[in-house]
């Protein structure tokens, strides 16, 4: 069931301020995402599916309220999200939604003043309820706009889950949630897998096939005509043959208990998806106070996103040492899985070009491997599409840029980056950062200016002290005695096995010569004699030689 949700509360994606926009570009902006939003709105309230992630709605949604905040004179009207929910049969009793709280401090808060709590799995299925006269089956409703929903009382007749007769005769009403059984489901490794999806496309059918409605379970999580306490409902459910209402609720006392289960249920094999819990207070109003709407005794805590929407503030076309281009989104801070996530690379400029992505625009970022976030896709796409200086791919190569001219700057910078690091010269204390201080200073035009500079020398250049002079000095007398192929590899050499000790030999061999090298293709001896034979890197030859390195 989809949460409905108070947008104060949703946590990550927002723009920092209120954007730079023109009313009409406002305007645009506003009439568009409110039209993407109630598109998904009918997938899901009218078919029964969500395009997308539920995570990812709630987060375009806040997004869109952010806005119409901003712009409050430019906003289209607000609709309803249950408003493209289609149904003509009424419920007994309204289908009351589920307040989100985006974090502990939050579940503290709700919970504060309030006795006798209990908790269960947020089950990831599709909301129904059901009705009972006299001990049998009468009604089986979809959720719809929580007034009124489609009749799905054929299909219920059909799931074994959902008992016919009951044991004793009594009229009951029943709301609950039809899942898909997945025994030993793990949902922080398998993640809901479109599960509910996949039971709505069933039951939005015509017919449902025997075998299939055998794979959908129930679990009733709220029985309005029942007795007052969560304690007696699930007891009395339990005879009546509802049984996973009893097994999966648990009285809990305080933060807790409650986190203890909300990360015991999230790692725990259970027998359907499950993306958050349930708080639940043990008493509740009487039904004929019931709305269409969050209740005042419920509240989810989902589990962790996988996923989470970043706003693109700016893209940055950053060069390696190679040439390769890679282009880097930053988007307005986000938090994923407790990970504060600024820049996300886009991996290459073909991946760049194939996405278009601009400032503006609303990108999904998920993490990989756990641990890494990455991109993975444009969700939403704004309106205006901001210009972008991009580099020319063919401008740029494993022989380019030897020197910090405007275009050439972040290549240039890589080359140092590695010459110094641990897989070239390892020069202690010399990083990015003090590559930085000598470049800004206007001195630093070659990537090996710095052979011949002194310690005072050093010094005089702007943020570098007497003290880090001195470092920097030694860490460039140490490089001096690095071996001939560790200087290779810091100068971006090919790889490859170059089994010569002087430069001299290494620059007389033919294409042909490199072949001849067990190892070597056709590509990569054409790249190395490329490489020995390249003006620039012949000058840089003689600054080493000059400076006494062997091999030189």
């Amino acid at each position: 069931m989809r949460i409905l949700l108070s947008l104060l509360l949703i946590p990550g994606t927002v723009w920092a301020a209120c954007p730079s926009w023109s009313a009409k570009h406002a305007a645009a902006e506003l009439t568009t995402m409110t039209r993407q939003l109630e598109e998904w709105d009918v997938h899901y309230h009218k078919h029964g599916y969500s395009p997308i992630p539920d995570e990812l709605y709630d987060q375009a949604s806040h997004n869109l309220q952010r806005l119409r905040e901003c712009f409050a004179n430019d906003a289209p009207a607000e609709r309803s999200p249950l408003s493209s929910s289609t149904g003509k049969t009424a419920h007994p009793v309204p289908h009351t939604g589920l307040r989100k709280l985006p974090g502990a401090e939050a579940v503290q808060n709700w919970i504060q003043g309030r006795e006798a709590l209990w908790v269960q799995p947020k089950v990831d299925g599709i909301a129904v309820t059901l009705v009972y006269r006299e001990g049998q089956l009468q009604q089986m409703i979809s959720r719809g706009n929580g007034l009124r929903g489609q009749n799905w009382t054929t299909h219920a007749r059909l799931i074994p889950a959902i008992p016919k007769q009951l044991p004793e005769s009594a009229d009951l009403i029943l709301q609950g949630e039809l899942y898909w059984r997945q025994p030993g489901h793990v949902q922080q490794v398998q993640g809901s897998q479109g599960l509910r999806s996949k039971i709505a496309g069933l039951l939005n059918r015509k017919q449902l096939d025997q075998q299939d409605a055998e794979q959908i379970g129930l679990f009733v999580w709220e029985w309005p005509n029942g007795p007052a306490s969560l304690a007696d409902r699930s007891a009395q459910l339990t005879k009546l043959g509802f049984t996973d209402t009893e097994q999966m609720s648990v009285r809990v006392n305080g933060l807790h208990d409650i986190r203890r289960w909300r990360r015991h249920w999230y790692k725990t094999p259970l027998p359907f998806a499950s993306d958050g819990i349930v708080i639940r207070q043990d008493q509740r109003p009487e039904p004929s106070r019931w709305r269409a709407e969050p209740a005042s005794w419920a509240a989810a805590w989902k589990y962790p996103a996988k996923q989470t929407l970043g706003v693109v503030q700016a893209i940055e076309f950053r060069i390696g040492r190679s040439g390769r281009i890679t282009p880097i989104i930053r988007v307005e801070p986000v938090r994923l899985d407790d990970r504060r996530v600024e820049y996300v690379s886009l991996g290459s400029l073909k991946r760049w070009e194939k996405h278009d992505v601009r400032p503006g625009d609303q990108v999904v970022i998920r993490l990989s491997g756990m641990t890494i976030p990455t991109f993975d896709s444009v969700l939403w796409r704004t309106q205006q599409r901001s210009r972008l200086e991009v580099p020319n791919a063919k401008d740029f190569h494993p022989l380019s840029c030897w020197h910090p001219t405007l275009t050439c700057s972040s290549q240039f910078s890589a080359r140092l980056n590695w010459l110094s690091s641990k897989h070239g010269l390892a020069l202690p204390g010399v990083g990015p950062g003090s590559w930085d201080k000598l470049q800004n200073s206007g001195k630093l035009q070659g990537l090996l200016d710095w052979l011949q500079w002194t310690e005072e020398e050093l010094s005089t250049i702007p943020g570098i002290s007497a003290n880090n002079a001195q470092h920097l000095y030694n860490s460039f007398q140490l490089a001096k005695q690095r071996p001939f192929k560790k200087w290779l590899k810091a100068l971006g050499a090919p790889a490859g096995q170059i089994d010569g000790d002087n430069w001299q030999t290494l620059t007389e061999r033919t294409v042909t010569d490199w072949q001849r090298i067990p190892g070597i293709s056709p590509n990569r001896a054409r790249q190395l004699q490329a490489f020995f034979t390249h003006p620039e890197t012949n000058n840089l030859r003689q600054q080493l030689r000059a400076a006494q390195v062997a091999g030189f």
